[in-house]
């Protein structure tokens, strides 16, 4: 029987893996740069964003991990895209010349997001870390996109509030322990989760109004406390009985 591999291999390979993806955002940083005249600065906030996401990756890396897995892989492109597309959310000038490109970039990164799951299924690898991590990511790349909208001042900062809710919630479970209970598959909380990246999409682009972008995030917003309450709901009515935490 082979050995084992060590925890020292193991390490290896992941720091290949998540190093690889930073390759890939320094090309792609290096075509956008060519292709559309972007900010120079673009190599450093995108992969400044890359390294941060790839640090909360190695953070939560299970011991027993011995590599990323080909979900995961597909959720580490994701990755790389939402760090490009991050890293011209700081240039609104950019933005707004290449406002379809960026829904365009945002929306592959999208369509990887059920391809990832579907991987998972498929190949009998679906696991606590790859469930967080993609769950997290959409988090992430949500505060992305409501960034952007801000910079191109079609909505107020309030539309951070669809990003910032999943924290909130993460913040509050460290104050009352029955909030991290592991929630039941939810058809309705994914769907709720792609409709705040596809409304935010459609949002950036320049035809869509101010007015008629501030109405879809309302409703966005509004789905995303409806999703959220079902799920404090449900969590309460789990809880233990001597937990009085709130």
């Amino acid at each position: 029987m082979p050995a084992a591999p060590s925890r020292r291999s193991r390490s290896i390979r992941g720091w290949a893996e998540l190093a690889a993806g930073l390759a890939l955002v320094a090309l792609l940083a290096e075509w956008v740069q060519w292709a559309f005249s972007a900010p120079s600065g673009l190599r450093f906030t995108a992969g400044g964003v890359y390294v941060a996401i790839a640090t909360a990756v190695l953070w939560a890396w299970p011991a027993s991990r011995q590599g990323l897995g080909w979900a995961n892989r597909i959720t580490l492109l994701r990755a790389t895209l939402i760090a490009i597309v991050a890293g011209v959310a700081v240039y609104p000038d950019f933005i707004q010349r290449h406002a379809e490109g960026i829904a365009a970039l945002s929306l592959l990164a999208l369509s990887l997001d059920g391809i990832d799951g579907w991987v998972a299924r498929r190949t009998g690898s679906a696991s606590a870390f790859g469930a967080r991590f993609d769950m997290e990511l959409d988090a992430f790349f949500i505060v992305v996109l409501c960034t952007a909208l801000i910079a191109l001042d079609k909505v107020g900062a309030w539309i951070l509030a669809l990003g910032l809710v999943r924290y909130a919630f993460v913040i509050a479970g460290m104050y009352s322990p029955w909030l991290n209970r592991t929630l039941p598959e939810s058809y309705f909380r994914k769907t709720v989760c792609v409709w705040q990246v596809a409304t935010l999409m459609v949002c950036l682009l320049p035809f869509v109004s101010s007015a008629w972008a501030t109405g879809f995030a309302l409703l966005a917003a509004a789905l995303l406390l409806l999703s959220f309450g079902r799920d404090i709901v449900w969590l309460w009515r789990r809880r233990p009985v001597d937990d009085t935490g709130f």
